[in-house]
């Protein structure tokens, strides 16, 4: 069979490409993979229609390999890892699609730490469903499913356990995206103090993600500046990530977030080592702004599970994307968008300086991103004339930018990203090397 674990656990359109079939038999073959002989899992999901389809499915699965199913009901996915954690479960799944469309669906999985799974762990679930085992359980050894009582009401208290300041007297606009944010962010930031406008709070599946929410910043943007509110955060579908405007109504990306966090903690003489953990996407002028100020910056893979790696290699205590999926690894174990939001709170509550100062630490290089379509992407790697090409557009640019060449997970294209100190300079400079893609790796 194809691969079926993506960048972010299964997913595709539900009842077409992930089926209430395939629900059950990913978590048969989950149950005997994460829990041998049975044992706890926790699930939760956003609101999507197809949602509680696919959690009967998932359920039934695990159940048929013997394991006890913690049923979380609506939960951000964060919420999950931290009640894995807290059950001390032998793995926790989520159903979720984060920020795609409404049609699409996903299952994705935590280990016993709350971390996303290993791409060895994957390939034996991979293996297992094609190989499932003929000896299920019977009898009382067959699984249950039981409600997780005060799952959300937990989630909560340890939310509010990580502000290590009031936020009284700020006015923070919300866009809970119609997803899994929609009780329990305006619910923490209440109670942490916070004046609280709720956009898109209803768990409507529907519209989950409709115009709202992380990829769509118009509405919470235009919310912040008509009610002169301190700032807005926008979350995903499933509240691992989110993105803010500030005061003005202009993005704050998770970049920004990094880089504002970081100097904090580094000034609180709380970053460990003085390091934290992006990916190759992150921007150079992040980059130098960070180490002008004595901070390394360690590169990871795009991918928070990536991120994740790299910060328990190093031992950084925060890292993150550009995307909004940012890690505190003294309070989560993965992406949490609450959570940073009520960072960025606490931090704005506690300086004298709005959040557009706070998140301005350096001027954006221009870059340019260009998808180019090819043949045979696995080619990349092993194309050394074109990487020779590639190679003069970087010494062109010297140390005023770069070139960064990668190969998608998801689609047949080569992904082509150039930054420079000027606009024009960058965009020739893609231009010129998705040529070369063109020719090297034509389909």
């Amino acid at each position: 069979m194809s691969r079926l674990f993506g960048t972010d656990g299964v997913r595709g359109v539900a009842n077409h490409d992930l089926t209430p079939d395939l629900g059950l038999a990913l978590g048969r073959a989950a149950g005997f993979v994460l829990a041998p002989g049975g044992g706890r899992v926790v699930t939760g999901r956003d609101t999507r229609l197809s949602g509680p389809m696919l959690e009967a499915a998932l359920s039934a699965g695990l159940c048929s390999a013997g394991c006890e199913v913690l049923l979380g009901g609506v939960l951000p996915t964060p919420a999950v890892a931290f009640l894995t954690l807290a059950e001390e479960a032998a793995a926790g799944a989520v159903i979720s699609a984060s920020h795609n469309p409404v049609p699409d669906n996903g299952i994705k999985f935590f280990s016993p730490e709350g971390v996303k799974l290993p791409p060895d762990l994957e390939e034996a679930i991979e293996r297992a469903m094609t190989s499932p085992p003929t000896d299920l359980p019977v009898g009382a050894a067959i699984g249950r499913v039981e409600p997780l009582e005060g799952g959300t009401d937990r989630y909560v208290a340890h939310l509010l356990d990580s502000v290590d300041g009031p936020l009284d007297g700020l006015e923070i606009v919300l866009d809970c995206a119609y997803g899994a944010a929609y009780s329990v962010a305006p619910r923490v930031f209440k109670a942490a103090g916070a004046k609280v406008h709720a956009l898109h709070d209803e768990p409507d599946g529907s519209r989950i993600n409709v115009g709202c929410g992380s990829t769509s910043l118009a509405l919470v943007s235009e919310a912040v500046v008509e009610r002169g509110a301190d700032f807005g955060l926008a979350f995903d579908g499933d509240a691992d990530r989110v993105l803010a405007v500030d005061e003005r109504g202009d993005t704050v990306d998770g970049d920004r977030i990094i880089a504002l966090s970081a100097v904090r903690l580094s000034a609180q003489g709380k970053l460990h080592n003085n390091v934290v953990v992006s990916t190759v996407m992150a921007n150079l002028g992040f980059r130098r702004a960070l180490q002008e100020r004595g901070i390394e910056v360690l590169s990871a893979p795009v991918g928070d599970k990536h991120v994740a790696h790299e910060m328990a290699r190093s031992g950084a205590v925060l890292g993150g994307e550009q995307s909004g999926h940012i890690i505190w690894a003294r309070h989560s174990s993965t992406g949490d968008g609450i959570l940073t939001g009520l960072q960025i709170a606490v931090a704005v509550s506690t300086a004298t300086e709005p959040l557009s100062r706070l998140a301005g630490l350096y001027s954006s290089f221009p870059q340019v991103l260009i998808n180019v379509e090819v043949g045979a992407r696995d080619a990349l790697a092993g194309a050394e004339g074109l990487w020779s090409e590639v190679q003069a557009a970087e010494s062109s640019l010297g140390d005023d930018g770069r070139v960064l060449l990668r190969a998608s997970g998801t689609e047949p294209v080569v992904r082509v990203m150039v930054e420079a100190t000027e606009a024009p300079v960058a965009q020739r400079t893609a231009e010129t090397v998705a040529d070369a893609v063109r020719r090297h790796l034509a389909r």
